[in-house]
């Protein structure tokens, strides 16, 4: 191969030698609908390489997102539907219109002014099309439960449906959680899924005017709980023994074992 393009043109004529005929078999098969997993998987691993901490494997990551983008934009050329340079260049259109206070005469002096104009100019862009016109429109359903119900949260405070501080998200926190006890008590199977999404929903909002990700703050807590339970897996396996040979007691002690170890005190 030549080597004149550099970067991404380099990057654009790999993929379209990968797909031409002679090309990679493997590659030649892929369509939009089976490379779908990849991409997703791919975001999930630049959000691992954030949370390492760790510039070389962001940058090797990104350009395995990288590759996915410029996959379904050779898909999507080779049908005569549009190409990656089309992609980049709606791309910079769509962002210099939502950025009139930079590019245009509009004023925004604070991050949370820029964030309002932004929904309002992508609501007002749907309207002109014909399209959906809530501000809500935009978060896709195929989000992690949690990170969408905070998008969602985000967006409507964007325009003033909000509380003015963590306080309100706090009691509401506490009534949705005396109505999950009330459905717990009726035994109401419909009721304590609808409660239960309520009160996790409720939790959400709470940590977002706590300034967390909801997602993040699980996810830590996943990872906690992965930890401690693999310390009582090895506490026991140098016993001889396996969680399901002893008490309920037995692990919570060695649960409270696991997170003195981690530094952090024991609940009360």
């Amino acid at each position: 191969m030549s080597e004149g393009p550099q970067g991404f043109e380099k990057v654009l004529e790999v993929i379209a030698r990968l797909r031409a005929p002679g090309g990679c078999p493997w590659d030649r098969e892929q369509d939009h609908k089976s490379l779908r997993p990849y991409l997703i998987e791919e975001a999930y691993e630049v959000i691992e390489a954030i949370d390492a901490g760790d510039p070389a494997r962001l940058r090797e990551e990104l350009g395995d997102l990288l590759l996915q983008v410029v996959f379904h934009c050779q898909l999507a050329r080779e049908r005569g539907l549009f190409d990656a340079r089309e992609v980049a260049d709606a791309l910079a259109q769509k962002l210099i219109e939502r950025h009139p206070h930079v590019f245009g005469s509009a004023r925004a002096g604070t991050s949370q002014e820029v964030l309002r104009n932004w929904e309002i100019n992508k609501r007002n862009g749907r309207e002109e099309t014909g399209g959906a016109a809530s501000i809500l429109d935009g978060v896709p359903a195929a989000m992690p439960a949690l990170l969408r119900a905070q998008r969602l949260q985000a967006k409507a405070a964007r325009v003033g449906f909000d509380w003015p501080d963590a306080r309100g998200p706090a009691a509401k926190l506490e009534e949705e959680w005396a109505e999950l006890k009330r459905a717990m008590e009726a035994g109401d199977r419909e009721a304590l899924e609808r409660e239960a999404g309520d009160f996790l929903f409720a939790a959400v909002n709470l940590a977002r005017k706590l300034g967390l990700s909801a997602e993040q703050a699980a996810r830590g807590s996943v990872e906690r709980f992965t930890a401690r339970f693999r310390r009582i897996e090895a506490a026991l396996r140098a016993r001889g023994l396996s969680p399901e040979e002893v008490t309920l007691e037995e692990l919570d002690r060695l649960w409270e074992e696991a997170k003195r170890s981690e530094g952090r005190p024991s609940a009360p």
